[in-house]
């Protein structure tokens, strides 16, 4: 069997062979390469890996050995990843061209968030065949992109967003135009991998005759060991693993921080990701966009300034070291299909209060963590729902930091709870599952 993955980064280990960048996204793809590719190769499945490089260089492609009776086949196709909205159809030749090279029994999709899910579709022609894993969801993520922003903000641009032609609408509208990209492909497979009640529903609803396989993901190794401690951790830190744009929530935890100083005043916030913020100097201003504008403002405002640190982009083993010396990891998005960093969370047991949006109460309810009400579609519009979510996010940290036993018994069980969720060896046995029932129709 030949199975062809088609994923939106490039795994580490051809990165190194080609002297390529891997950065850190994604890295549950290289984890979960690293789990099967031996089971592949004792199944006698052969692996080819196709992902993104820019427009105007030439085709990548080789062969990675694995050992010596293996090799991986890899292919990079062109594609202009930071237009994302735009479909560039010259895509679908380089794919035509890596499957007529591979010759793919199956094809597996990782995500819809790029327009080459559906080039890919298409080549292949055989939604039979065809496998879609969905990470997040960016038609319904267009929706909830505003996030409660007020008016002005949703409006406001920088000189970055007019150059850039990346304004907060303008970033909205990029996600509804992937949207219709990812709608296409959903309606173009025969075969979606999911993990949440959220993802099922509308990849059902987007098309009928779908057939949904459960696969859960196998998250970054270093992950798998190391337990946090309420004893060694930094009291009243709070971590969020990202929130450099609005999906990603972090005004509301801003808004949320006075409350929740008044009562603890030791508490700090610990901010992973791109850094938005203005530093000194022209190069600095050139990059603040109207979310970070926006975002300066409330740190000033509420006197935050000392109580904010803004960690920029971590790796595996320093993003480990963040959450072991946190109290407690936030996710306040106002939309998350399944968030690989509340599931690292989890297996480490760190206490988790979470937005109850999207896929998250399927990753981890009450008697694991604190869940509040978020952000609703249908509430947007009414007058104080800022104000509402806002006071729902400070009272799960405060009764979370009141409480330090309970909080830690219900992150044993959450961490008891990932590792069922995210074990390697069921989820890889899963996978090749689904692969001998796609050829066996």
């Amino acid at each position: 069997m030949r199975v062809l993955w088609v994923c939106n980064v490039v795994l580490p280990q051809i990165a190194a062979e080609l002297h390529m960048d891997a950065g850190n996204k994604e890295g549950w793809v290289a984890g979960l390469y690293t789990t099967v590719i031996h089971d592949m190769a004792a199944a006698d499945i052969q692996l080819g890996f196709a992902f993104p490089i820019a427009r105007g260089q030439d085709m990548v492609r080789g062969a990675l050995t694995v050992n010596e009776d293996y090799d991986l086949y890899y292919y990079g196709f062109r594609e202009d990843s930071l237009n994302a909205e735009n479909y560039d159809v010259e895509m679908e030749k380089d794919l035509s061209d890596i499957m007529i090279a591979f010759e793919p029994d199956i094809l597996h999709c990782f995500g819809t968030e790029y327009p080459h899910t559906l080039a890919a579709v298409k080549m292949f022609s055989r939604p039979d065949r065809t496998l879609i894993g969905i990470q997040g969801l960016c038609r319904i993520c267009a929706k909830s992109y505003m996030a409660n922003l007020p008016k002005s903000v949703q409006k406001s641009v920088t000189l970055r967003d007019i150059l850039r032609k990346d304004s907060i609408r303008e970033q909205q509208a990029k996600f509804e135009g992937r949207g219709q990209w990812e709608l296409a492909a959903l309606k173009w497979t025969g075969h979606v991998a999911g993990r949440t009640d959220f993802d099922r529903y509308w990849a059902e609803k987007w098309n009928p005759t779908v057939h949904y396989h459960l696969l859960q993901e196998t998250l970054r190794p270093a992950f798998y060991s190391g337990q946090w401690s309420a004893g060694t951790c930094h009291p009243h830190e709070i971590f969020l693993s990202q929130g450099d744009y609005p999906l990603k929530g972090l005004h509301y935890m801003l808004l949320a921080m006075p409350d929740i100083l008044k009562k603890y005043p030791d508490t700090r916030l610990v901010v992973a990701g791109n850094c938005i913020l203005r530093k000194p100097g022209l190069e600095s201003f050139l990059k603040l966009s109207a979310y970070g504008k926006y975002i300066q403002k409330l740190l000033k405002k509420n006197h935050l300034q000392d109580k904010v640190r803004f960690v920029g982009m971590l790796d595996g083993a320093r993003m480990k070291e963040q959450f072991l010396q946190s109290s407690l990891f936030i996710c306040p998005s106002s939309l998350e299909n399944s968030s690989n960093s509340l599931g690292e969370a989890m297996l480490l047991g760190v206490p988790v209060v979470a937005a109850a949006v999207g896929g998250l109460p399927s990753m981890i309810n009450e008697e694991e963590g604190y869940l509040y009400d978020g952000f609703c579609m249908e509430r947007v519009e009414q007058p104080g729902e800022l104000a509402r979510i806002t006071r729902n996010l400070t009272t799960a940290v405060l009764v979370a930091f009141d409480d330090p036993q309970e909080a830690g018994r219900r992150a044993y069980k959450a961490r008891q709870h990932a590792f069922r969720t995210h074990d390697a060896k069921t989820n890889r046995a899963r996978l090749m599952e689904i692969y001998q029932e796609m050829v066996e129709e």
